[in-house]
């Protein structure tokens, strides 16, 4: 009798663990997001939180805080790794210091965002894209954006490494948000615009022209009201 061994189901095979870095509301908020992908197809086994400041209750929706994020570092199972802080600037300090060859970082896209084959869309590692955004063709984002609920992204439009758009910002066909660029709720770039490195458009603020890196304008059209020193 020949014996033929069983062939591993890959339903058992393991989920990856995901941790989320950042226990505020946008962590609750990314933990949403990570469970609304897992109710379309089982994707992450979802660990828990770290952050830097502990949170008020050990558990936040139902899930531990497991520590600082250089307990996350010196802990050397292999995790997936997603940043769920707003700030670009900040995003990016912790990403340096995650930066480990046993931690991956993530890339989370509600389900229900269409990002098909044709259309041409590169998203870049640790991206975050919530549920509502809306992507056309032929866009480029970098590392460790953060599209926040019901943000639209125009054709041939490039968003650099830890641009941070909330919710129902927009940005036109051709437009150029260089890194670190936030854009505030309601806040529009029209098309062919560009904003320089670090700048910030306020909520429901209009760029209609080019803003200059680690600026800060507000209003329809925006004006600038102050260039930061490189922060």
């Amino acid at each position: 009798m020949s014996y033929a061994p069983a062939l591993p189901n890959p339903a058992l095979a393991p989920l990856p663990i995901l941790v989320i870095v950042g226990a505020g509301g946008l962590g609750r908020e990314v933990l949403m997001l990570a469970r609304q992908i897992n109710e379309a197809s089982p994707t992450w086994e979802i660990a828990g939180f770290y952050d830097d400041r502990s949170p008020a209750t050990p558990t936040l929706q139902g899930l531990p805080y497991l520590g600082t994020t250089e307990d996350l570092r010196a802990q050397p199972e292999p995790r997936h790794v997603v940043v769920a802080v707003g700030n670009s600037h900040s995003r990016t300090a912790i990403v340096e210091r995650l930066t480990a060859p046993h931690l991956t970082f993530a890339s989370l896209v509600h389900p229900g965002v269409a990002l098909a084959a044709y259309q041409q869309v590169q998203v870049g590692e640790g991206s975050i894209i919530c549920q509502g955004c809306i992507l056309t063709c032929d866009i480029t984002l970098g590392r460790h954006v953060l599209l926040n609920l019901g943000c639209t992204i125009g054709h041939d439009a490039v968003l650099e490494d830890f641009c941070s758009l909330m919710p129902h910002a927009n940005v036109g066909g051709e437009a150029h948000l260089e890194a670190g660029v936030y854009l505030g709720t309601n806040a529009t770039v029209i098309n062919q615009v560009r904003v320089g490195t670090g700048a910030i458009l306020g909520a429901g603020a209009v760029a209609v022209r080019s803003l200059p890196a680690h600026s800060t304008a507000v209003g329809v059209p925006a004006q600038v009201l102050k260039i930061r020193n490189g922060q």
